[in-house]
């Protein structure tokens, strides 16, 4: 069973939560007692006990001061940090606009050695072609009512940070559901070159796609939201609101679990590109 991105996010609040909580126990204070030492209102005590409210490194440091547990300042911040960087709301960081957002994955790209990417709703970014991505990123633009729309740059900068797949030293697992092959981003034209790239980037020697034809019977593993696994360090999952970067080696774990079950429903070769062939010929 895998687990909800959003509430991974909210464990790892949740377990720094706790452990603050269980500081304040085991030194034998009371919440209002807490607060007094910190200088803060008891409300406060309550809503970080509750994970409502995120503790800054500041109140880390004055609530194990308070709990004669210095010792543990550092790595319940480094914790802290963790669970706030996992739950990152796209309004955020497409506030320096769409292409921005595109090279903020530069050195991730760089540095990976094996990529897996399962997609049930669109073509991966490393396999979009510029007109298809600057659909893609035009349709996220409206929907976030963005002030300014910069998706034709920002397909032009996906486009150059996907020339990674050309490069040595990079391995690239991708698997899709047949249904993106007819999800149409942009005029017809712009979706023939989408699947007719996706036959030619299937034929290179780095990358393995596989379809997941409409017509597979029992599944293992129903259609997953999009989530890349980047080596077995870092997943990354792409939500309607946020997009959640999840390091917890457990739950990395599951995440290539549930990817590796998906590919062996997968089809390959000629068998994945005269799915895609059917696709082109039903777009007239």
């Amino acid at each position: 069973m895998s687990v909800s991105p959003s509430s991974s996010a909210q464990a790892a609040r949740e377990s720094v939560a706790r452990r603050l909580r269980d500081l304040r126990k085991g030194a034998g204070l009371t919440i209002v007692e807490l607060a007094g030492q910190c200088g803060w209102t008891h409300s406060k005590s309550s809503r970080i006990e509750n994970a409502r409210t995120a503790p800054g490194a500041k109140d880390i440091r004055a609530w194990c001061r308070a709990t004669e547990a210095e010792g543990q300042v550092e790595d319940l911040i480094a914790q802290s940090l963790h669970a706030e960087s996992m739950y990152t709301e796209w309004r955020l960081q497409m506030r320096s606009g769409l292409r921005q957002l595109q090279n903020s994955s530069l050195r991730l790209f760089r540095e990976t050695e094996r990529f897996r990417v399962y997609s049930s709703s669109l073509v991966p970014g490393l396999l979009q072609t510029e007109g298809y991505a600057a659909a893609v990123l035009r349709t996220s633009a409206r929907f976030q009512k963005l002030p300014v729309d910069d998706s034709g740059e920002a397909a032009r900068a996906r486009i150059d940070r996907s020339r990674v797949i050309y490069e040595p030293g990079h391995r690239f697992s991708l698997v899709i559901e047949e249904g993106v092959l007819y999800h149409q981003m942009g005029g017809a034209a712009a979706m023939a070159a989408q699947l007719g790239f996706l036959l030619t980037a299937s034929a290179l020697p780095s990358i393995s796609l596989g379809i997941i034809p409409k017509t597979t019977r029992e599944r293992s593993q129903w259609p997953r939201e999009t989530f890349h696994v980047y080596d077995d360090k870092l997943v990354s999952v792409e939500l309607v609101t946020a997009r959640v970067r999840i390091s917890q080696p457990s739950e990395v774990t599951i995440y290539v679990t549930a990817f590796e079950q998906l590919r062996t429903m997968a089809v390959y070769g000629a068998e994945a590109r005269a799915l895609i062939v059917k696709a082109i010929d039903a777009l007239g």
